[in-house]
């Protein structure tokens, strides 16, 4: 078992054994230099956006487009609110609040 253990390392090392690898030095930067080397840059953060803008309705629509919209979206993201996902789960959230915000702007109290 040793035996194979061994070649296969001299096979994949190139014919060097791992032990025989130059050693890394301070010079190559800090530890902490090789960590964030393979971080991801910052996101930009979007400003929050509006219950308009979030559910597509615009000044110009009737109340029977609205009504459609809300309608379609709510059966969207009704289903996705009852989510595994978390992060599904909390998109779903944000827009039924917006669409309820909505619906009670052009129609009245719920």
């Amino acid at each position: 078992m040793f035996k194979i253990l061994k070649s296969l390392t001299k096979s994949l090392g190139g014919g060097k054994a791992a032990a025989e690898a130059p050693p890394t030095t301070a010079k190559s930067g800090s530890l902490l230099d090789k960590v964030n080397k393979g971080a991801p840059a910052a996101v930009p953060v979007e400003p929050p956006k509006s219950s308009e803008d979030l559910c597509g309705i615009t000044p110009k629509m009737a109340k029977d487009e609205i009504k459609a919209q809300l309608k379609l979206l709510f059966r969207r993201y009704n289903r996705s609110a009852s989510s595994l996902d978390a992060k599904l789960r909390s998109e779903a959230d944000q827009m039924l609040n917006a669409i309820v915000e909505m619906r009670e702007k052009h129609f009245g109290e719920i």
